[in-house]
């Protein structure tokens, strides 16, 4: 594996080098990982007659930042429940660093080194931020009720483990709300709380269920900065994310699932330029079967009023060329917030504006 810088820009955050070097062969659903963290295989979760997820293989590469895309109702979350133990397959197996987790409790999966964050954030409110750090933490011995009670038994270690609290704290910026209760926090900063009390645990792989949504956007570069610190620490993260800019900023590997379906998988410029991408999480045209682009079902049983042909051939270059998808750089630059043209007419020196269009637009009339 190696690591490609990306140019600096004049204004905003320097980006961080990427890693490469990740797979073995062409990308796709599946492809094998060099050094693999997480192998799973056939893992299949029904509901009723829904499969929420149907992925035949599925390796994501250690020391690197995946994301996890695809539309709501895609799998995504269901997926992780499963690899965290939160959740039963109907059938298939995984493993973790080497060990197989199939059957193994939620905390037991915690306590190996793999953790997790939640869409909606578990922070108990009622307990104070520096007692949810703490609860964190693994092996404690005043946990034990004969040892509770001798003080002499426990004190060290929980000595030891409020130091490491104050010292995550202070790097999540935490640190004056120790003493606050959790449910005086907002949502960015339970967001923060969590992703800090993970690391209590001094993991191996942290897995962040949408760690965006709802957080103010004046703390969402300090998340994101988070994100990629985990990554400089020698872990390896894997995160749900619906925001695409945030995905081509700090993702290193990208999975798409659709219907239950690794659909594709790649590094995030060719992901967003990949035809299942496009028209089964991007939503490019509505004629295509979504169901022939997963491959769920065969071309001749595609829907009746839908260009099955077209599902099966779509080509991604062709589609940007048609109007129907966005070229990638022109998508990065409107998410990188291109000035509005209205505020680029000229203006003199009373700050009134010197653009004669309108006007003209008038006069023509």
């Amino acid at each position: 594996m190696s690591s490609n810088s990306a140019p600096e820009t004049a204004t905003g955050p320097v980006a961080r080098p990427k890693t490469t070097g990740l797979h073995v062969g062409d990308a796709g659903p599946g492809v094998p990982k060099v050094d693999p963290i997480i192998v799973a295989d056939d893992v299949r979760r029904s509901f009723g007659g829904v499969t929420a997820v149907d992925v035949d293989h599925l390796e994501i590469p250690r020391g690197a930042i995946t994301a996890l895309i695809g539309p709501n109702g895609a799998g995504k979350t269901t997926l992780f429940n499963l690899l965290t133990g939160f959740d039963k397959p109907d059938s298939g197996t995984w493993s973790f660093d080497g060990h197989n987790l199939s059957g193994v409790a939620a905390y037991k999966v915690a306590r190996m080194g793999l953790v997790r964050t939640f869409q909606l954030t578990k922070a108990l409110g009622l307990l104070t931020v520096m007692d949810n750090m703490k609860l964190g933490a693994t092996g404690q011995r005043g946990e034990r009720f004969w040892a509770s009670l001798i003080p002499a038994l426990w004190r060290k270690q929980d000595d030891d483990i409020e130091e490491q609290a104050i010292r995550l704290l202070e790097k999540f910026k935490l640190d004056a709300k120790a003493d606050d209760f959790a449910a005086s926090l907002s949502g960015g900063q339970r967001k923060l709380l969590e992703m800090a009390r993970s690391l209590m645990t001094k993991p191996t792989l942290v897995m962040l269920d949408e760690p965006m949504a709802g957080v103010n956007p004046a703390l969402t570069q300090s998340l994101l900065d988070h994100i990629l610190d985990l990554k400089d620490e020698g872990m390896t993260v894997l995160f749900v994310e619906h925001d695409m800019h945030m995905v081509r900023h700090i993702a290193d590997w990208v999975v798409v699932m659709a219907e239950g379906r690794i659909v594709a998988e790649g590094d995030p410029y060719t992901v967003m330029r990949d035809p299942a991408v496009i028209d089964a999480y991007l939503g490019a045209h509505q004629e295509l079967d979504l169901g022939v682009v997963t491959g769920r079902i065969d071309v001749i049983d595609a829907d009746a009023t839908t260009d099955a042909a077209a599902s099966a051939s779509a080509d991604a270059q062709a589609l940007v060329d048609a109007g129907i998808a966005e070229e990638e750089g022109v998508a990065a630059a409107s998410a990188d917030g291109a000035p509005d043209s209205a505020a680029e007419k000229p203006v003199d020196d009373a700050g009134q504006s010197t653009d004669r269009s309108d006007e003209d637009k008038k006069d023509r009339s």
